[in-house]
């Protein structure tokens, strides 16, 4: 039986322990957290001004709304005030920077209805980030940026922990993944790039949402079986996610156990030292790499979206 812990002060490791358990974890905002919750708003409303970006779904053609919200994705990823606010979050939450890697924080945009169901405002599907190539050590940290309700939430399946579900992520490549995205934000209508779904029927009772703060954290496996919620609250949700793994894990192969998941290749070669920015060392990769994966992919291998401003400034 999962466990949700609520502002747990155990440390980090303990911590990590216990999610790689499949429990759960629920951090209420913090100085940090609240720091980077606020910049992504400001770039938020500065992107969707003169609109309230909670209702723009609503003024503007669906067309316009994606010119806005596809740039806008990549320019806070990228953005170096977005990382080191992350990084600090990190560190405020007793991860030890040198340490943890991280990956780039990812805006998701779920409009209100029908609005939008693809690309940038694609509603994940049921899934676990495993079956995307995700290394069964990772774990995810989840953020709402407004205040959210049950029907914009997220859910998670956590009665299929020990328990398999057939799926065709033998099918997904990780690298064919980072080429296809660099067109995704373009996608309006049906988003058919290749993603791994259930084969089999999933009980979508019992599950749990989740309703935190803006600025509060819920911290959860990357192995975790969780979906979108449609979102019917009248109002556009804006969340970020980011994903962090452990050297010291990874390299001692701690992580949840692999009950379903067969993608090829790995992502972690996107993940970066909290300290300094270092990836992983290329021996830790090659111990989650399937060679035969990367064939092909040489130019895929990390997914490399056109810099924004900000990004190429922090290069100099």
């Amino acid at each position: 039986m999962a466990s949700l812990y609520l502002d747990s002060n155990v440390s980090d490791a303990t911590r990590r322990e216990r999610l790689y358990g499949g429990d759960i974890f629920v951090l209420s905002p913090s100085a940090a957290s609240t720091r980077l919750c606020n910049f992504c708003r400001h770039l938020i409303e500065e992107s969707f001004a003169p609109h309230d970006p909670l209702t723009a779904q609503y003024k503007v053609p669906v067309d316009e709304y994606v010119g806005v919200a596809g740039p806008l994705k990549t320019r806070l990823a990228h953005h170096p005030e977005a990382q080191r606010l992350l990084r600090e979050t990190l560190a405020e939450t007793g991860c030890d920077l040198g340490e943890t890697y991280y990956d780039v924080p990812k805006l998701r945009v779920v409009t209100s209805g029908e609005y939008l169901s693809a690309g940038v405002g694609y509603p994940l599907h049921v899934h676990r980030d495993t079956w995307y190539s995700a290394p069964m050590s990772q774990l995810n940290w989840w953020m709402p940026l407004y205040p959210i309700e049950s029907e914009s939430s997220m859910a998670v399946f956590s009665k299929y922990w020990h328990t398999a579900v057939a799926n065709d992520s033998s099918k997904f490549n990780y690298y064919d993944w980072n080429r296809e995205r660099k067109t995704a934000t373009k996608l309006t209508g049906k988003d058919n790039r290749f993603q791994p779904h259930p084969q089999e029927p999933v009980e979508m009772e019992p599950h749990l949402r989740i309703v935190c703060q803006p600025g509060g954290l819920i911290v959860f496996s990357g192995a975790q079986l969780h979906a979108t919620i449609p979102n019917t609250s009248g109002r556009t949700r804006f969340s970020i996610d980011f994903r962090t793994v452990h050297i010291g894990d990874l390299e001692a192969g701690r992580a949840a156990q692999n009950v379903d998941s067969s993608p090829q290749g790995t992502s972690l070669r996107d993940f970066m030292r909290g300290t300094d920015r270092a990836h992983l060392p290329s021996t830790v990769v090659a111990r989650y790499e399937d060679a035969a994966a990367t064939r092909g992919h040489e130019n895929d291998l990390v997914y490399m979206p056109e810099e924004s401003g900000e990004e190429k400034l922090s290069r100099k």
